[in-house]
């Protein structure tokens, strides 16, 4: 059967914890990728991707910071807008390689997010950017540069990272063509970073800095797409509960309502599996669809069942 389906990569996965960065790596990972999806489309399915952008942004704050005294800093929602041209610039291309012979076309859309100005979220930074650092550098980082920083587990030996306002989004602006370019045949690259995001007065939308959760507005993404399936792809084969203990147990398939009691458990923390499971929840509740969990490295096998977590009603 036909399926559209919306696929969410981590921006950690595009660019990996012991790698430093560079353009070849990324673009390696995201080949590796690409020949996975391209499977997909060939065997008729819509795609839709999205994707976070995490470390990209955080590389970015850091390159703002170094050379604040030659070029003026730019704002955290202009960085957002820069690694969705970067990451969808380099997912197009890897994406178009594979596919030229089948002859579809591959669309990145530069997406903005509606938030709420009031949103607590900025009052309280939780959304981790950029690289890990030790104990050490993260005191040293939050006294020189007042950033705020917090330990990201399960992480230990470079477990904090720095934090920035993740607001929950409320509405894609280009939401209408996101449809229309589903509906051509596109393999369409939207919303990356968890879209650009904006606020609206007076009839007109100003960015604000924060960076959104890429896993919650994957699940508003493919609401709005009509998607069958929501696969969340990130650096773990399946969910686990009592992580970390000699209990662990990996997870192969779950209800909403035994998700929803793992969570409240506390068997994933906000910082790690817990926007993920969320988004899954409700994206099965509202759609009727089904999500799942997987690793990047195992997008086919996990849309088959093979592997993976499936969250379904």
């Amino acid at each position: 059967m036909v399926s559209t389906i919306v696929i969410a990569l981590g921006g950690n996965a595009i660019l990996q914890a012991d790698q430093k960065g560079s353009f070849q790596d990324q673009m390696e990972n995201i080949t590796r990728i690409a020949t996975q999806i391209a499977q997909l489309v060939r065997a008729g399915h819509r795609i839709v991707l999205t994707h976070g952008n995490g470390p990209q942004v955080g590389s970015l704050l850091i390159q703002q910071d170094e050379a604040s005294d030659h070029v003026p800093a730019q704002p955290l929602d202009v960085l957002g807008a820069m690694s969705q041209g970067q990451i969808g610039y380099m997912l197009q291309q890897a994406l178009g390689n594979s596919l030229f012979p089948d002859g579809v076309p591959v669309v990145t859309l530069i997406t903005q997010q509606i938030v709420d100005p009031d949103d607590e979220a900025f009052d309280h930074p939780t959304k981790p950017v950029g690289p890990f650092y030790t104990a050490r550098e993260a005191r040293r980082l939050s006294v020189l540069k007042g950033w705020p920083m917090e330990h990201i587990a399960p992480h230990r030996e470079r477990g904090y990272r720095r934090v920035v306002p993740s607001p929950r989004p409320l509405r894609s602006v280009e939401a209408p063509a996101v449809a229309t370019l589903i509906a051509s045949g596109a393999v369409v690259i939207a919303s990356g970073g968890g879209g650009i995001p904006v606020r609206e007065r007076d009839g007109r939308l100003e960015g604000i800095e924060a960076v959104i959760d890429k896993d919650l507005s994957a699940q508003q993404l493919a609401e709005q797409a009509g998607a069958d399936v929501l696969m969340l792809m990130t650096d773990i084969e399946r969910v686990k509960v009592h992580y970390g203990t000699d209990r662990e147990e990996d997870i192969v398939s779950m209800s909403i309502d035994e998700a929803r009691l793992y969570m409240a458990e506390g068997h994933f923390p906000e910082g790690t599996m817990g926007p993920k499971v969320s988004a899954s929840i409700s994206f099965v509740e509202r759609s009727g669809g089904v999500a799942v969990i997987s690793s990047i490295e195992t997008i086919c096998e996990a849309f088959e069942g093979i592997t993976g977590t499936r969250i379904t009603k």
